[in-house]
């Protein structure tokens, strides 16, 4: 090969490496993001004669939230589910009193219905008293027998109390709402779903995860406060109570919302211990706005033990109203009379069940309605 061939062959062997070597350089370069240099995946080539469009950023999707139901289709709903549970007693009342002679020995199982179904002794006596009375002038006949029954149930339910939860602070100050209540009751789940019925009703709302001595409850409320865009406030486990009870009050001041939902420890070992404790939870949180409402939550089944809890509750700390939860499990409705008549407060709330919706207004017109059939 003579020396002018080689070269050309030189030559060439030079100039395609320069072209492999600018090709991998574009490459790379088209492959780098100028900020920062984070490797991106290179768009596809604009066809000849187009201009290539910017890849748009991407955006992460917003979180889904829960939409919860509104309070008239929750309330139609769980008076269907409350006359299903609770018919029992209102047709024993109606077959004992519907009887041809209404002797002593009916009026003693009217009694013992009355009794079975927790009402409470003092006020069977009432209602059984003023049946006598009532039907001696009125006769026995079958409907005015239930409407007789009917309005005297109602009467010892006792439509006049106020029902209505207190969430208003004054002074622009936040509603503050202290939940309390013996662990297994349904407390923090109530606290969550009272959130629901707040946000239904376009309230903003925080929550203080109180209970620092349950990781569980913590959790719980944590994930209540997820699904409708609710914050949390949390503390240490088996951190100081009043300290995140302080936080939570503090969060719903500086922020302008319109309520704070305070969950509480359940404990009972002793009633020294939990005074101390409600007590000064409740003292630090009214350091940032006053406590408008306590909410005692007591579960419908456990019957008698329920009073005992109710009693010693109500020595503590200044309860303003009652939830009673599972009140679907049993028919042992009367125990609505009974905490009523104990405490002088009203049930305000009733839960019916799991759903995150199953917590609505007690009616007592309603409540009545349901048991009677």
């Amino acid at each position: 090969m003579d020396v002018t061939a080689l070269l050309t062959l030189i030559i060439g062997i030079a100039v395609l490496g320069l072209l492999l070597v600018v090709g991998l350089v574009g490459t790379t370069l088209g492959r780098r993001k100028a900020r920062g240099g984070t490797d991106v995946i290179a768009s596809p080539a604009a066809p000849a004669g187009e201009t290539a469009t910017p890849e748009a950023p991407v955006v992460p999707a917003e979180p889904q939230l829960d939409k919860p139901e509104g309070t008239a289709s929750r309330l139609v709903r769980l008076r269907q589910r409350l006359a299903g549970s609770q018919s029992g007693l209102g047709r024993g009342l109606l077959a004992l009193l519907s009887r041809d002679r209404l002797d002593e020995d009916t009026w003693e199982d009217i009694e013992d219905l009355l009794l079975t179904a927790d009402i409470g002794v003092a006020p069977t006596q009432q209602l059984v008293e003023r049946l006598r009375t009532r039907l001696r002038v009125e006769g026995g006949e079958a409907a005015p027998v239930r409407a007789v029954l009917r309005e005297e149930l109602i009467n010892l339910v006792d439509p006049s109390m106020d029902r209505r939860l207190s969430i208003t602070g004054a002074d622009g100050k936040p509603g503050v709402v202290l939940v309390v209540g013996v662990n297994g009751a349904g407390k923090t789940t109530t606290v969550g779903k009272i959130s629901r019925i707040l946000v239904a009703q376009e309230k903003s709302v925080v929550l203080g995860a109180a209970d620092t001595f349950r990781a569980a409850a913590v959790d719980q409320l944590a994930t209540w406060g997820e699904r409708v865009g609710v914050p949390v406030i949390r503390g240490a486990e088996n951190g100081d109570p009043a300290s995140v009870a302080f936080e939570a009050a503090k969060a719903a001041v500086d922020g302008g919302y319109d309520v704070v939902l305070v969950d509480t420890a359940g404990r009972l070992q002793n009633k020294a211990g939990l005074m101390d404790e409600l007590g000064k939870v409740k003292r630090v949180i009214e350091k940032q706005a006053p406590v408008t409402e306590v909410l005692l939550v007591l579960d419908a089944t456990t019957g008698q033990n329920g009073m005992i809890q109710a009693r010693v509750f109500s020595e503590v700390v200044d309860v303003t109203g009652i939830v009673l939860t599972k009140l679907d499990g049993s028919a042992k409705g009367g125990i609505v009379v009974a905490v009523q008549k104990e405490l002088g407060v009203p049930v305000k709330l009733v839960g019916l069940g799991e759903g995150p919706d199953d917590l609505a207004p007690f009616e007592p017109e309603a409540f009545v309605d349901a048991l009677l059939g």
